[in-house]
């Protein structure tokens, strides 16, 4: 499990997200397959604002689980999500 945080605003984070090929957005991040989770926006969403904040669940925060895909290949997912984000600058 790995928690990136990306500066970026909402729209960056969701050309990011969308722009990967191997990770799979979802609320769950249990599986053998890599995923990625938004919390902000999902799994922490029906909690108050204040107290997402206060326990470090920011809207810039993404959670990452690594799956068994090639490590090669999931460097390079990630890399070509990032570069969404430069090239709209």
């Amino acid at each position: 499990m790995i928690s990136i945080r990306l500066d970026t605003d909402d729209a960056g984070l969701r050309r990011f997200v969308q722009a990967l090929k191997i990770f799979t957005l979802a609320e769950s991040l249990g599986g053998v397959e890599s995923l990625i989770n938004h919390p902000w926006s999902m799994t922490h969403a029906a909690i108050p604002q204040a107290i997402r904040l206060e326990k470090g669940v920011t809207p810039d925060l993404l959670r990452i689980s690594v799956g068994i895909e090639h490590a090669a290949d999931l460097q390079a997912d990630l890399a070509q999500a990032l570069a969404t984000l430069t090239a709209s600058e």
